[in-house]
């Protein structure tokens, strides 16, 4: 292995390092507790080589929501691929959703309420991004209904289900009736 390739497998390394430290400190004390100086005290490295990775907080956000989007999207195609018939389908697309924003809440908002430097829904979305979009569509393009852009049904059947993770995370909804809405959504908007 030559010095270059050793160098910048060390660069990977820290990189993951840093993204998952800061995934951790989020996780535990939320994104506000995550700065340059508390992450560079826990990785144990300078500020500067924090700095040479990611230029700032935003970049780290970022890279966890590509992270995140990546674990979503594999989370859902795991839910569905054994599920039979497509009711089935989208009523575990849409628990491993939500189960996804409850478990993992310091990647959910890195991934759809704090700003990251990434773009969405345009050209330069990073493919992470699109990916995880793509996992929803496999599934909710088949239930769209005729007439209907299944792309514009996948968007508006997320959206309901971000609005119910948002709303029950921040204990807006009343937890007794998860199970229902998840049904009543189905129910609602999918053409079945």
């Amino acid at each position: 292995m030559s010095v270059q390739e050793r160098k910048e497998r060390e660069r990977a390394v820290r990189e993951r390092l840093i993204v998952a430290t800061a995934r951790e400190l989020a996780e535990q004390q939320g994104w506000d507790a995550v700065t340059t100086r508390r992450l560079a005290e826990r990785i144990e490295y300078s500020q500067p080589v924090l700095y040479s990775h990611f230029r700032g907080k935003r970049e780290i956000i970022g890279a966890v929501a590509l992270e995140g989007a990546a674990e979503m999207a594999a989370a859902v195609r795991a839910a569905t691929s054994v599920a039979d018939g497509p009711r089935a389908r989208v009523v575990a697309l849409a628990r491993a959703y939500l189960d996804f924003a409850e478990r993992n809440s310091a990647v959910y908002d890195a991934l759809f309420q704090l700003d990251g430097g990434l773009a969405y829904a345009q050209e330069d979305t990073p493919e992470p991004l699109k990916d995880a979009f793509a996992a929803l569509l496999e599934c909710l393009g088949e239930v769209a209904g005729d007439g209907v852009e299944p792309g514009l049904f996948t968007e508006v059947f997320w959206a309901s289900l971000h609005g119910i993770a948002t709303l029950t995370r921040t204990g807006r909804l009343p937890p007794e009736y998860a199970e229902q809405r998840v049904e009543v959504l189905v129910d609602r908007l999918a053409v079945l």
